[in-house]
């Protein structure tokens, strides 16, 4: 690794400012170009580094929030489950937005309930449970953990990559609409669903399924949402019950944005 040479004023010897700044990273024996290309990436990403400063466990956690900004779906006294929360940056935002802590106790105290199919380092106001929500009685376990209904089901779960897009895109799509799937068992009414997507083309059935479950369907690319990154990110809210079949039409201000 070498960062560029400055001279003793401070400014780079090479008279091109700031720029020059950036983390190089030199392609070790071994490793791919792809992984130093990642890793330099990593290294210069503002969130990534912003993460480190405020206590975030990774980039991803700007992304909720972002979305939570714009939509308010992350209210005090909502009960929420978050699906693969590893490594648990979305349930660090999520614990003092519905005061999951009792922080505040003019508002009324949330709940977090995370889970994933590897263990979690505890999170301060979150419950972090391991389960696989596609096993048999997963929805019925975590119904039971919350003692009721949620309000918010979340997602940022992704595909293992094989490298081909197409295969990849088709992958995550059936993970949302699994994740889908078991939100419509654990959603309260007017519960609210968000989740990352590829996109790709394949996720149109995917929105269909949304529009007719769904008062309000929105497509998002959050700010810290790489710009090279396919990934978008769906936030369903005003859960009205499962409809499979018709297709009733969508409140007049549910367009998608």
């Amino acid at each position: 690794m070498k960062t560029p040479s400055k001279s003793g004023d401070g400014k780079n010897s090479s008279g091109r400012g700031q720029r020059d700044l950036r983390v190089k990273v030199k392609t070790a024996k071994g490793r791919k170009l792809s992984s130093t290309l990642w890793l330099e990436r990593q290294l210069n990403d503002p969130y990534v580094q912003r993460a480190k400063r405020e206590g975030y466990r990774g980039r991803a956690a700007f992304k909720i929030m972002e979305l939570d900004d714009r939509y308010g779906f992350l209210k005090p006294g909502a009960r929420v489950v978050d699906l693969g929360c590893a490594p648990g940056g979305w349930c660090q935002v999520a614990v003092p937005r519905v005061n999951a802590l009792g922080e505040n106790a003019k508002k009324p105290q949330g709940r977090v309930l995370g889970v994933d199919l590897q263990e979690v380092e505890p999170i301060a106001g979150a419950e972090i449970h391991q389960l696989d929500f596609l096993s048999d009685g997963a929805d019925d376990q975590v119904k039971a953990w919350l003692g009721g209904r949620a309000d918010v089901v979340m997602s940022d779960m992704a595909a293992a990559a094989s490298g081909h897009k197409g295969t990849d895109h088709l992958r995550i799509i059936a993970l949302i609409e699994a994740a889908l799937a078991f939100a419509f068992d654990v959603l309260e009414d007017e519960g609210t669903f968000v989740a990352k997507v590829l996109a790709g083309g394949a996720e149109n059935e995917m929105n269909a399924m949304l529009k007719r479950n769904f008062r309000k369907v929105a497509n998002v690319k959050p700010p810290s949402s790489r710009s090279d990154s396919s990934e978008k990110f769906v936030v369903a809210m005003g859960y009205r019950g499962r409809q499979i079949q018709g297709g009733a039409a969508q409140d007049p201000d549910g367009d998608d944005e």
